[in-house]
């Protein structure tokens, strides 16, 4: 898991190198989230149809075999950088993926491009023992 999230640190800081200081322009929203919530938090904005795009940076069989939250839309965090432009500019974007450490380096990715990020802290582990509702499969 440490290397995980080491191979990740590494990807994002030569992305960041790679890329300049070209940045999205996120407008600001009218509730700022925090930095971090939990997946208690996460449920409660889903059942009340706050405005906000769920985004899974697991990859590809992460999120059909073990799991992922109906809302969400995968984007694995290798990614990430390319696909800048399939992202709303108006919402916050709230990042998850399996424990909470690469939706975390997603969200600095993306705050350093001027989009507002939240991070889902324990990820879908948590979102799992909680008992809340996955999709699994295709």
């Amino acid at each position: 898991m440490q290397r995980l999230f080491i191979i990740a640190l590494t990807l994002f800081a030569i992305a960041l190198t790679a890329c300049g200081a070209t940045t999205a322009t996120a407008p600001a929203t009218a509730t700022k989230l925090p930095a971090e919530i939990n997946v208690a938090r996460l449920k409660t904005m889903l059942d009340q149809n706050e405005n906000f795009f769920l985004l899974d940076v697991r990859t590809p069989q992460e999120f059909a075999q073990d799991g992922r939250v109906a809302q969400a839309t995968l984007i694995p965090l290798q990614e990430l950088e390319q696909r800048l432009s399939e992202l709303p500019t108006d919402k916050p974007i709230v990042c998850i993926c399996r424990s909470g450490n690469r939706s975390a380096a997603a969200c600095d990715l993306l705050r350093s491009r001027g989009y507002e990020a939240v991070n889902v802290a324990g990820g879908m582990r948590a979102w799992k023992a909680a008992g809340y509702p996955m999709v699994v499969g295709p």
